[in-house]
């Protein structure tokens, strides 16, 4: 077991690549902790899975976007398990439309969401890996990140963002011991991408030189390398997990 009796903290874990990110963690013997902000009764499910499975978890509410909150969440964390050793900020949400008809609201949920979270739960978290000198943090990017895409200004803008951070606070950490790193999904099949029309999926597709949609798992097996002693010497760096569709 690559985790065994590692603490896991993954934003936004109760469905999708956080799902699949926690099954993981658990399988390798992590006890995780799943953060959510919606729907109680699916992070209650995504417990039960990995209780069922002979796997440890817990569920923590919280909205990342609230540095309060956060900081809450990780104080109270780390009084109960004595240590966080791994952070997946994996929360994100999506709010598309051409920056013409685009509201200022629908592009700072977006950043206060996906790039502003990645940051709070960083900083509140912090303090405790550097004081323990040890620690893995990996950030969920994506590739529109890196290529950016019409329709999705604020979503992009969010995930340069995160790939920025990244290598910021990997520089930080350093020589401290605490790997800093992110994964780039392209196209992952998941319930905010199974919203897109057959002309759109087709569209994608043809841009993707292994002709195949990723699923949740190939991002959980990256984030488990991520998460390990494997990956040691790797840190500020961002993997792209997308089938080619980025090189």
């Amino acid at each position: 077991m690559k985790l065994k009796n590692r603490i896991a903290l993954i934003t936004g874990a109760s469905t999708g690549i956080g799902r699949a990110i926690a099954m993981k963690y658990a399988q390798e013997g992590a006890h995780v902790i799943i953060n959510y902000i919606g729907n109680q009764s699916v992070a209650e499910e995504a417990v039960e899975e990995i209780k069922g499975l002979g796997g440890s978890a817990e569920m923590y509410k919280c909205d990342i976007s609230s540095y309060s909150e956060v900081e809450n969440m990780v104080d109270e964390l780390v009084a109960k398990h004595g240590k966080i050793d791994i952070l997946v900020n994996n929360a994100g949400i999506t709010k598309d439309s051409l920056v013409m008809r685009m509201s200022i609201e629908d592009f700072q949920k977006v950043i206060d969401i996906n790039l502003n979270g990645t940051f709070n739960t960083i900083k509140a978290l912090s303090r405790y890996m550097l004081k323990e000198r040890q620690g893995k943090i990996i950030n969920i990017a994506s590739v529109v990140g890196i290529t950016g895409n019409a329709g999705q200004a604020n979503y992009a803008a969010s995930k340069a963002g995160v790939i920025a951070l990244t290598k910021s606070v990997a520089k930080e950490f350093a020589t401290r011991n605490i790997n800093v790193n992110a994964i780039a999904p392209g196209y992952i099949q998941t319930k905010m991408t199974d919203v897109l029309n057959e002309k759109v999926k087709e569209e994608i597709l043809s841009r993707i030189p292994m002709k195949t949609i990723g699923s949740p798992e190939d991002i959980a097996k990256t984030a488990l390398f991520l998460a390990s002693e494997d990956s040691n010497y790797i840190t500020g760096q961002v993997i792209n997990v997308d089938g080619g569709m980025v090189m």
